[in-house]
């Protein structure tokens, strides 16, 4: 198992800017490099990180996602007069060029390239790259956002093509949406790109049609695009895990990627003047942990958007920490998800059930220590009634045997219960009968450890595997997950239905919910 966690990073990314008045494309400065490296510096976090060095990107790796055409006009860009670079800008939207930005762009992809072949190497374990210019908004033939090459966009053709991936993840966590990355896969099923972002309507930038919820990919793409349209702003963490918990992760498993890429952007973090939302940045630690368990734990994060140089700071530290194995902080301020995001929430789900067996529910419309203690027991016997809103028993038909049905309770029920409830230790007991393989006890175990800063108490026979998951080590793939068992998915559903009246992060809808038979 590949150890360590690499930071890719390099001052002359810092070395361009603005060389006119543009009110729209001021925010996006060297300082947002400096700032975030600096805060990982002063905090310590760089020293316990394995430094890789940059390289350029070639023009064979541009041209993995970019036109030629393209690529060679943005090569002229070094030569430019001022006059020039202005007159060139204004063939694309909402970005800037400068005589040094073709090299800075090509160290960002470089950049994001050495990453992935750190981590596909198993010279490490996972790692982010500081880089600039961003990338996610840049298309085929055209710069746009402040975005010239398409960072991950490249990054994921690279791993496809050098490694042979077969399944690749894009979570796209930055609060505008990165229409680059899904013109360039909305047509393969081989890239599931995962994106939210502020939409209102289609009245945020990039006022796209096709950055809403029923976008969902074209042909044999088809389910492999998933936008999440914030409508309002103020999001706050609650928001933010109710469609990790209720949209991404089922999906996430089902697909079983070899590779997750983020598109870490940080403007989706609390004080940001371009996305105006409440979330904290710890939250970005639990995002972040909650993703290490796929792909073996291979993750990627790259940055791109962040413009509160405070936040901004603060989240890139959250990120890094958590890639090291430190504990998340306790998740703050989750009071349930707002109505217009459980709307949201409810229009993706109903999109995609068609496409994703996780989803295919997604509704069209023992111990008895309660005082303090959420208990949730998963078997193939029938319980009692329920006593109280802190002991849930769930009844599955092969109990923890059927690795889709558990695995569907764990992200349904049981991840989101366990937020919003809060912990300050984790319990989790296996009786030598359950019947739960090693590999899911292990995902169990990864998932969990976000909760209670990392404090968990395992109890069973000892086995390497459980004491692998405590150290840290990532779970091996489950593979594609099947569907869930028919009567293990109405008893889930009929479950969570019961419960999301105590229970706000149960919720996945603002209107009154039908339970329906599949």
């Amino acid at each position: 198992m590949a150890a360590g966690t690499a930071l890719i990073y390099d001052e002359e990314m810092t070395k361009y800017k603005l060389l006119w008045v543009d009110p729209a494309c001021k925010i996006e400065a060297p300082e947002r490099l400096t700032v975030s490296h600096e805060a990982l510096v002063r905090s310590g976090l760089a020293d316990r990180c394995v430094s890789i060095p940059v390289r350029e990107a070639t023009d064979e790796d541009i041209l993995l996602v970019h036109s030629e055409e393209y690529l060679e006009a943005v090569k002229k860009t070094p030569y430019m007069t001022l006059e020039d670079l202005k007159e060139f800008t204004l063939h694309y939207g909402d970005v800037y060029f400068h005589p040094n930005i073709y090299h800075c762009a090509k160290l960002a992809a470089g950049a994001t390239l050495q990453l992935v072949d750190s981590v596909m190497m198993a010279k490490v374990r996972n790692g982010m790259a500081l880089v600039r210019p961003p990338g996610h908004h840049s298309m085929r033939s055209a710069a746009n956002g402040f975005c010239v090459f398409n960072n991950v966009a490249i990054a994921a053709q690279y791993a496809k093509q050098k490694y042979g991936l077969k399944r690749v993840l894009i979570v796209d966590w930055d609060v505008h949406h990165g229409q680059g990355v899904q013109y360039c896969f909305e047509d393969d099923p081989s890239v599931l790109y995962f994106s939210w972002h502020r939409y209102e309507h289609q009245k945020f930038w990039p006022n796209l049609r096709e950055s809403d919820f029923d976008s969902v990919g074209k042909e044999k793409g088809a389910g492999f695009t998933i936008n999440v349209p914030w409508n309002d702003v103020r999001m706050q963490n609650s928001d933010y895990l109710s469609v990790f918990c209720h949209v991404l992760l089922p999906v996430a498993y089902e697909f079983s990627p070899d590779l997750v890429l983020v598109s870490a952007g940080f403007d989706s973090a609390i004080g940001d003047p371009e996305g105006e939302m409440c979330a904290t940045p710890d939250i970005f630690a639990h995002l972040t942990h909650l993703l290490m368990n796929l792909a073996g734990g291979k993750v990627c994060a790259v940055l791109e958007g962040g413009y509160n140089l405070t936040s901004l700071a603060q989240s890139v530290c959250q990120t890094v920490q958590t890639l090291l194995g430190e504990p998340a902080p306790r998740p703050a301020n989750l009071e349930g998800p707002c109505k217009s995001a459980l709307e949201s929430l409810h229009c993706v789900r109903s999109a995609h059930r068609q496409y994703w067996s996780c989803l295919k529910h997604a509704d069209n419309t023992n111990v008895s220590i309660f005082r303090k203690t959420l208990v949730m027991q998963i078997s193939n016997k029938k319980s009692d009634e329920q006593k109280c809103k802190y002991h849930i028993p769930v009844c599955l038909k092969q109990g923890c045997g059927d690795m889709s049905g558990f695995m569907h309770a764990v992200l349904g029920l049981l991840l989101p219960l366990g937020y919003e409830y809060d912990p300050s230790l984790v319990l989790l007991v296996q009786m030598p009968d359950s019947g739960l393989s090693d590999s899911v006890w292990q995902h169990l175990i990864g998932l969990l450890q976000g909760l209670a800063q990392g404090h968990t108490l395992v109890l069973m026979q000892v086995r390497r595997p459980t004491a692998s998951s405590l150290l840290g080590e990532a779970a091996p793939s489950l593979g594609q997950l099947h569907a869930p068992l028919p009567e293990d998915v109405e008893a889930i559903e009929s479950l969570r239905h019961k419960l999301k009246a105590d229970w706000k992060l149960l919720q996945t809808t603002g209107k009154d919910e039908t339970v329906k038979k599949s």
